[in-house]
């Protein structure tokens, strides 16, 4: 071999890990930054508003997007989800928002107006939904009831793949499926997070779990893609405690401490604050309505506090 091939190979060897050099470079420098925790609201509250009035209600306080109901007596009856739907998204649109979200009835691939809802959903951009609540059948063992329910929520799983996007189960407090949690991981194992998981409630888990709620999360956060968002306090005495909802950092409900476990296991979920506590109506007339926005932005601020402080 002559010298001149050497040193053409050398040449050549070091011309190429320059490029892979360059091209690795090139890579990282295009890796995007963490898209910004987005913040619904929950249009449960603002019943006998149009989609108009919504929207704009929502944009004036400074959320991200809207959290709409599709679900018998919501904003958007299910019956009515290929024409309802859309209006509600072109409302939302015209006010800077979007609708990310949805919450249904849905709980298994059979449930009425099923694929209409998801298919429809998907269709306008409609990333994820919350599903319906499940209950335990009267004198069910918990290992039967969670085989049966893992056998309609599979099916949900290969609607929401068929038409890409996500359903969510919310783990709520009482004794209904979901609410230790623990039972919810168990029917989702296996499947694929990307199109069935779980709404997580830290209001709820809380409820359930003053303490424990850490332990039940780290055990579902594979599967979380959304998280409901407000806030409750003890109220009576003895035995004869209640849950009341009350505004943000009003409660005993530790955002804190969640928002810093949240991002220490990487979880980046579209976020929808509920406004369970009593808020002005529809039919407060023009005072009702500041005071409506007012308690809407509120709870917005505290949240958006609490993302800061945990570096989300």
């Amino acid at each position: 071999m002559t010298p001149f091939s050497d040193s053409r190979r050398t040449f050549l060897s070091h011309l190429a890990t320059t490029a892979a050099v360059a091209a690795s470079t090139d890579l990282w420098a295009a890796t995007p930054a963490p898209e910004p925790l987005r913040i619904q609201v929950f249009t449960k509250h603002l019943d006998g508003f149009s989609y108009d009035e919504i929207a704009g209600l929502s944009a004036e306080a400074g959320f991200d997007g809207l959290d709409m109901t599709v679900r018998p007596a919501g904003h958007v009856l299910p019956e009515r989800v290929a024409d309802d739907l859309p209006r509600a998204i072109e409302a939302a649109r015209k006010a800077g928002l979007s609708i990310p979200t949805i919450v249904t009835a849905l709980t298994s691939a059979e449930s009425p107006q099923a694929e209409a809802i998801v298919k429809t959903a998907a269709a306008q951009g409609v990333r994820a939904y919350r599903t319906g609540w499940i209950d335990y059948l009267p004198n069910e063992t918990m290992e039967a009831g969670v085989a049966r329910i893992r056998k309609d929520l599979a099916g949900l799983a290969r609607l929401n793949q068929k038409y890409g996007i996500h359903g969510g189960y919310q783990n709520h407090s009482g004794q209904k499926f979901g609410a230790p949690v623990w039972d919810l991981a168990d029917a989702l194992r296996g499947q694929d997070a990307r199109y069935l998981g779980c709404q997580y409630d830290l209001y709820h888990a809380t409820v359930e779990g003053s303490n424990s709620w850490p332990l039940g999360f780290r055990r579902i956060h594979p599967f979380v893609r959304t998280v409901d968002v407000k806030d409750f306090r003890w109220m009576g005495s003895g035995q004869k405690l209640k849950n009341q909802s009350v505004p943000l950092g009003e409660g005993q409900t530790d955002f804190p401490a969640f928002f810093r476990l949240m991002k220490q296991v990487g979880v980046r979920p579209l976020l929808s604050i509920h406004f369970e506590y009593p808020m002005p109506t529809a039919k407060d007339g023009a005072e009702g309505r500041k005071q409506l926005v007012a308690g809407m932005k509120r709870d917005l601020t505290v949240l958006k506090n609490w993302l800061s402080e945990a570096g989300l």
